[in-house]
């Protein structure tokens, strides 16, 4: 799950706009090339040139297959993917968020990938990351790479307040965030009102925004409540840093502590490149990586996320085929150690985790913190209703909504988006 990357929605419409459809393409001709259309959803900057430079090695591997590369700010890519494929004018292939597959296959938008070339490698790739790309029983995307939330720490600043481990607990943390303002005069710990953020919380109770099996809303239970009330409590006290509701937030939280104005925050692997550019990891081995605190019911752990690679259903069977070998390609063992080792992403196969990778030390802390992921519940409609709580949880943060009131909120509007649900 990529959090706060964007890129100018002016550029991205003239790329979009001069990309067609895989399927509409005129090239298809049975004596020359093929030419798919990918939309890469990964951070302009630091993640896509990488997949230029592989896309330009499946080219040269494939004479007979051409691809058109359009990289898609992840923020807008959602929305216009179902847009575009609702009108008949997707992309061969999409990088597909891992709470949009089931939801795009649910809509018919993406080819069932069992027994295909694409997943001809299958046994390889974590049975979790499989699971997750699954709707109905089949397989509608392959895992390019995976993610989970981690608190992330200055070891530096740890050490001078003189804390020896990361903090297990919340109230650790906390009592953690005080020693470092005494000791180092920096904010100890700055959370996030993002509900994705906010979701390890909720894990820490037991409990989640439903109960997927039950067909229950449950964001408004006592649970929950009990769970957002830690979540809250972490904006407020010694060495915990207000909550920023402002549009910027995401980017503050990241400056501040790439440059050693907090000791630690929870974030996700796609930020370790940026890490290292900070002034306070120019020494790698300063990065400390721990599993998200637990809660009180002695739970830890954060969402499962990442990116499969997904190929349209409304393709011609010409174009369907070049993707396939496509996605093969993109997610065996070999590219997937060279997007780690120059995206510092995590793979999603076994056998992928080279000693070379693992001589990365923030993909070796994530992996580390990988066993406590939890997985999400096979409900297309799950990544959506993380946005009611998107709205409500800045203005209960920011003291603009009790959270009795914001949570009352968020149940109706989640109410509305699986409507078949109880209360």
């Amino acid at each position: 799950m990529r959090r706060g990357i964007a890129a100018s929605a002016l550029v991205a419409s003239f790329a979009l706009a001069a990309t067609a459809c895989g399927g509409s393409d005129s090239d298809s001709k049975s004596d020359g090339p093929v030419t798919i259309t990918w939309w890469d959803t990964s951070n302009a900057t630091n993640e896509a040139p990488t997949y230029k430079a592989l896309v330009a090695d499946f080219e040269k591997a494939n004479p007979k297959i051409k691809v058109k590369y359009v990289d898609v700010p992840f923020d807008q890519a959602q929305n216009k993917f179902d847009t575009a494929a609702g009108s008949k004018g997707a992309p061969d292939i999409l990088r597909s968020e891992v709470g949009w597959t089931p939801a795009f296959a649910k809509k018919g938008y993406f080819l069932p990938l069992d027994g295909t070339e694409a997943l001809a490698d299958q046994s390889k790739f974590q049975p979790n990351l499989i699971k997750q790309a699954q709707y109905e029983g089949k397989t509608y995307g392959v895992p390019l790479v995976t993610d989970t939330l981690a608190l992330v720490y200055n070891k530096a600043l740890f050490k001078k307040a003189g804390i020896t481990e990361a903090p297990k607990t919340w109230d650790e943390l906390k009592s953690d965030a005080a020693k470092v303002k005494a000791k180092t005069k920096v904010d100890g710990y700055w959370g996030s009102t993002q509900a994705y953020y906010a979701q390890s919380f909720l894990y820490g109770e037991g409990t989640d925004t439903v109960d997927a099996a039950a067909k229950k809303i449950t964001v408004d239970s006592a649970a929950a409540k009990k769970a957002y009330g830690t979540w809250l409590s972490t904006f407020s006290g010694k060495g915990l840093h207000k909550a920023d509701t402002t549009a910027d937030a995401y980017a503050h939280i990241q400056d501040a502590f790439v440059n050693g104005k907090v000791a630690a925050i929870i974030q996700g692997p796609w930020e370790i490149t940026n890490f290292y550019k900070g002034s306070a990891f120019s020494d790698k081995s300063n990065l400390g990586i721990a599993t998200v605190p637990a809660g009180s019911a002695g739970k830890a752990g954060a969402p499962t996320g990442g990116h499969n690679l997904s190929v349209y259903a409304g393709s011609d069977k010409a174009h369907q085929a070049a993707a396939l070998k496509f996605v093969n390609f993109m997610t065996s063992a070999k590219t997937q150690e060279a997007i780690a080792l120059k995206n510092s992403t995590l793979p999603t196969r076994g056998d992928a985790y080279t000693a070379q990778v693992k001589a990365d030390p923030g993909i070796a802390g994530y992996q580390g913190v990988l066993a406590a992921a939890q997985p999400r519940p096979a409900l297309p409609e799950y990544s959506s209703l993380w946005g009611p709580l998107d709205t409500e949880l800045p203005k209960i943060a920011g003291g603009k909504e009790s959270l009795d009131k914001g949570l009352s909120n968020a149940e109706l509007a989640i109410a509305k988006l699986v409507p078949d649900f109880s209360k």
